[in-house]
């Protein structure tokens, strides 16, 4: 009964933001859950916590220490994301007069969201502007994609990745169990 209430919940999310089932479709986007087991895995200076599942939270403590060992800063700019933030996010958006087709390359909508699983992260290093493809230029971005596998991390959306979203060198997934296969 409680998947058919969020799957209801998404279905409805989805008409009231305009994002016709047939653009999902044609993405071949992937349905993702929300996670409900989560845990601190980083605050900021700001004081803004950071929420992944256990498995995940500590995977990504081993990575920050390794890459800390190394010389290399990663910061966690998101993680663990709402179908009401990822509402709010494309909504932003569409008050911005922004057209819903370029919004879902930048945006997955809500309840495609590997966030939503409380397993993906967006990662930033100190000097570098937060979910800017520059980051692909930095130290950090070279040790992830040297070491992150070591940690079960992957980038998620390389160029040209076949779910059509902008090339995102700071996302990336623990993906163990989950998101990607």
């Amino acid at each position: 009964m409680l998947k058919n209430q969020y799957e209801r919940r998404i279905s409805e999310s989805l008409e009231a933001l305009g994002i016709p089932k047939s653009l999902i479709e044609q993405k071949k986007l992937q349905f993702y859950e929300e996670a409900r087991d989560l845990a601190v895995a980083e605050t900021d200076a700001l004081g803004k916590q950071y929420l992944l599942t256990p498995e995940a939270t500590q995977a990504w403590h081993r990575l920050k220490q390794q890459a800390a060992q190394d010389a290399i800063v990663v910061e966690i700019v998101s993680a663990f994301r709402s179908i009401e933030r990822q509402i709010d996010i494309i909504q932003t958006k569409l008050d911005r007069g922004m057209p819903i087709e370029t919004i879902l390359t930048l945006s997955a909508p809500p309840g495609y969201s590997e966030h939503h699983t409380g397993r993906a992260v967006d990662i930033n290093t100190p000097g570098c502007a937060a979910t800017e493809e520059p980051f692909e230029d930095t130290d950090a971005f070279r040790w992830l994609q040297k070491h992150a596998h070591r940690f079960d991390f992957y980038l998620s959306y390389p160029r040209g990745n076949t779910s059509g979203f902008i090339y995102e060198p700071w996302h990336w997934c623990f993906q163990k169990n989950s998101c990607k296969t």
